[in-house]
């Protein structure tokens, strides 16, 4: 060649290929040594899980034995799971061969990690969640029966406890002096770790619910169902979370302390309240409005009916004579249904305007729609006149021949 000066020329296009080919090739699969290793630890955390629920009648050292064998074998499967991704997936999402759900997958692997930077025990919880998540989700593309329903009681236990951690976790954040968007964020992290339990979690709990365990929640579930499907506007989504608190206080009792569900009834109110005065449609403002009987009746019935510590004596004497108020008016529901929905509505809007008056430069909006509402009721009559009577005292206004309000009962 040399003699002849004849050049070579590298088809670089070519080499490239091969390499991608073979590296594709080498390219750890579902089915090469990282998934045996996880099926092999799998099926020893399901044999030490049985060993552990079936602990109950040994001795106390023997439990601890059993117990402490259960969690070793439990971090050595998620490590393998762990090692799988970093190993396998990654790299098929670098080598752009990966699935759908493996890209997904790795996205969700990393905004998991990133908490570690901010908050290491909700890292630890939604890890852990997330491991477990991905093993099941694997297990059922698999299409083994037999393996599914006997990794089910174990997903299922170990998922039920990291749920109830994190909740216990936000409700301890809760506490402490955070700031109005930190509280924010705490709030909308309790909603969607509720919606992600209610939604994958409780379905497999009451498919094989024999005992009835979870018959009192079927009503509730069937009405969270609703608001699965289709885009929810703003009203919906609130209306969601609102069965959402009605779960957890069947589900959570101890996780979300009523302390702290009463924030998030509170908040709710809130974002209703700031519903109605933002819209400028009517029919809106009327499905808001609707929204919001329906939440304050939730909250006293199914929350504060339950209370039984008030942080002040007067608090509870107050909720006591409104509650004594709830149960005449109920007496009038098989009598006379018209009055009965209009009295309470009328109760309803006195109590929130209670609420919301200790603000009244901030709430100035709903305090004008509710006092309207109340004279739409009957509950309040206009006066034109500069001034507004009030219980046995009279104040001036001076904003001119302006239509005011005066109740006719005490509010």
């Amino acid at each position: 060649m040399e003699e002849r000066s004849l050049r070579v020329y590298a088809d670089k296009t070519f080499f490239t290929r091969i390499t991608n080919t073979i590296t594709k090739m080498l390219v750890p699969t579902k089915i090469g040594i990282n998934g045996m290793l996880i099926s092999i630890k799998r099926n020893n955390v399901l044999k030490a899980y049985e060993n552990y629920e079936n602990s109950s009648q040994e001795t106390e050292d023997k439990k601890e034995a059993i117990s402490k064998k259960y969690e070793d074998v439990y971090s050595l499967y998620l490590e393998a799971i762990d090692k799988h991704i970093m190993d396998s997936i990654y790299k098929k999402v670098k080598n752009d061969v990966a699935t759908t759900f493996e890209r997904v997958a790795l996205s969700k692997y990393y905004e998991v990690v990133h908490i570690k930077e901010k908050e290491y025990i909700e890292y630890k919880y939604a890890k852990q969640k997330y491991l477990l998540n991905l093993d099941y989700e694997t297990i059922k593309e698999l299409e083994k029966p037999k393996l599914l329903e006997k990794y089910k009681a174990f997903y299922l236990s170990k998922t039920d406890s990291l749920y109830k951690g994190l909740l216990k976790h936000y409700s301890v954040k809760l506490a402490d002096n955070l700031t109005y968007q930190n509280k924010e964020e705490i709030f909308e992290k309790i909603f969607i770790n509720l919606e992600e339990y209610i939604t994958n979690i409780l379905p497999l709990k009451m498919e094989n619910d024999s005992n009835g365990t979870y018959k009192e929640v079927v009503e509730e579930y069937d009405k969270f169902e609703r608001y699965t499907i289709g885009k929810l506007d703003q009203n919906e989504g609130i209306e969601k979370r609102m069965v959402l608190l009605a779960l957890s206080r069947k589900l959570f009792t101890h996780s979300l302390p009523l302390i702290v569900a009463e924030q998030c009834y509170v908040k709710l109110l809130k974002d209703v309240r700031s519903l109605i005065v933002d819209t400028r449609i009517m029919k809106k403002q009327e499905k808001a409005y609707s929204l919001l009987i329906k939440l304050i009746d939730d909250y006293n019935v199914k929350l504060l009916s339950t209370k039984i510590y008030w942080d002040k004596p007067v608090l509870r004497d107050k909720y006591k004579e409104f509650w004594n108020k709830y149960k005449k008016i109920e007496e009038l529901k098989n009598t006379d249904y018209i009055s009965y929905m209009k009295q309470k509505e009328i109760l309803f809007i006195k109590s929130d305007l209670e609420e919301v008056r200790a603000n009244e430069l901030r709430y100035e909006k709903i305090i004008n729609f509710y006092k309207n509402k109340l004279v739409e009721l009957g509950a309040m009559r206009r006066l034109k006149n500069s001034y507004i009577s009030e219980n046995n005292y009279t104040k001036g206004v001076n904003q001119g021949n302006i239509a005011k309000m005066v109740r006719t009962t005490t509010i």
